[in-house]
């Protein structure tokens, strides 16, 4: 009995250590994935955001596109917009007419203030392991090295061969998962100077809330 539970403990090390090495097939996709995406002139993506609350037993879906370019994006929701110059940031609520300005903190690497963290989040804080490969689409999860982080795992799946996104969730610790559905994918759009400020011209009886 004791050499079974000797068996037993050993083999739970060496899942633990494999657990929080890095899978070097994940890694190389998410390299090239990255490189692509990164290299594009922009990333044009309309999508489907879903919050399953499986503590109240509730989904909520919207919704939206975003187009990013190195740190600028423009992030378009049903109830809001945002642009942003890698500096800067305009929150327009169309409901109130109300535009808010800011200066988001660079340590932020929240979906909504730095969408383009998808492509390269994967890099520092995380070990990541392909799940599975399938005939269309590669499955690889995230995990935070930080056992403290109020994120269990990350999940993305990338389709084969092109490397467009295809899903990003977020798994976290209270019982909610985001998901962001990928609907249409493009890195061929290259934006116009000015298309991450806001456009005043546009907004002229919007009222300017100036937070910086």
């Amino acid at each position: 009995m004791r050499k079974i539970y000797s068996l037993l403990f050993l083999f739970m090390l060496l899942a633990i250590n494999a657990a929080g090495q890095n899978d070097p097939r994940a890694t190389g996709i998410l390299d090239k994935f990255s490189s692509k995406a990164s290299s594009a002139p922009s990333v044009s993506m309309k999508f489907l955001f879903i919050s399953n609350d499986q503590i109240k037993n509730s989904i909520d879906t919207v919704s939206g596109s975003v187009i990013l370019s190195k740190n600028s994006y423009r992030l378009d929701l049903p109830d809001n917009i945002i642009w942003f110059n890698g500096v800067t940031s305009w929150s327009y609520l169309p409901a109130e007419q109300e535009v808010t300005i800011t200066e988001p903190d660079n340590k932020d690497n929240s979906f909504q203030n730095r969408p383009s963290m998808i492509f390269t989040m994967y890099k520092d804080g995380y070990k990541c392991r392909l799940m599975e490969e399938k005939p269309d689409a590669y499955l690889i999860d995230l995990y935070p090295t930080d056992i403290k982080n109020e994120l269990i795992r990350v999940r993305l799946v990338i389709a084969k061969p092109s490397l467009e996104l295809k899903t990003f969730e977020y798994k976290m610790r209270d019982g909610v998962t985001y998901t962001l559905s990928v609907t249409e994918y493009s890195l061929a759009r290259t934006p116009e100077a000015g298309y991450f400020e806001y456009p005043a011209s546009k907004y002229k009886g919007a009222e300017v809330i100036d937070m910086r």
